[in-house]
């Protein structure tokens, strides 16, 4: 092997080691906290619901809403964003059963994130529900975001290329 193929081999290798050893950014907000907690039994229905993160959130394309085991919306209004705690009111609620808390909030980085918590009425309420959801969850795997390696393996591919033109034997 000539040295000029040696100085490509190791700064392709040098190269790719640096991009994959990033990783993809851990800067994701991520839930610390839900009210009423994941899986508690409550006998009548929160003023509110609310989901904390461990960072501030980008106010713009919030959801939070509170689904009942009838697949009726039961969150009343707007969701609110504030620093690091997304809320919306709640009240009175309907049937007995399993309640789902499903949000979308973007983190501080720009990246959508999603997620689900439950609750139980252990009483039945008289409040007056919503739109009919037509589902009793709302979950998605879907993080909404854009892969990161068809640019990694695109970043390398013309890094080496160009490199090899550029020490080609003239």
């Amino acid at each position: 092997m000539t040295g000029r193929m040696r100085v490509l081999a190791v700064t392709v290798l040098t190269a790719l080691a640096a991009l994959l050893g990033v990783g993809v950014a851990g800067a994701h907000s991520a839930v610390i906290g839900v009210d009423p907690e994941s899986g508690t039994s409550v006998s009548a229905g929160p003023e509110q619901v609310t989901v904390t993160f461990n960072e501030p959130l980008q106010t713009s394309f919030a959801t939070l809403t509170v689904v009942g085991p009838d697949a009726n919306l039961w969150s009343k209004g707007e969701p609110t964003v504030s620093g690091p705690t997304i809320s919306v009111p709640v009240g009175e609620l309907g049937p007995a059963g399993e309640y789902t808390i499903a949000y979308r909030v973007t983190s501080a980085d720009g990246h959508p994130v999603t997620g689900t918590s439950t609750f139980t009425l252990t009483e039945a309420g008289s409040g007056t529900p919503g739109a009919t959801t037509g589902s009793s969850s709302e979950s998605s795997d879907d993080s909404g975001g854009v892969p990161l390696w068809p640019f990694v393996v695109a970043a390398v591919v013309l890094f080496g290329g160009g490199l090899a033109f550029a020490l080609r034997k003239r």
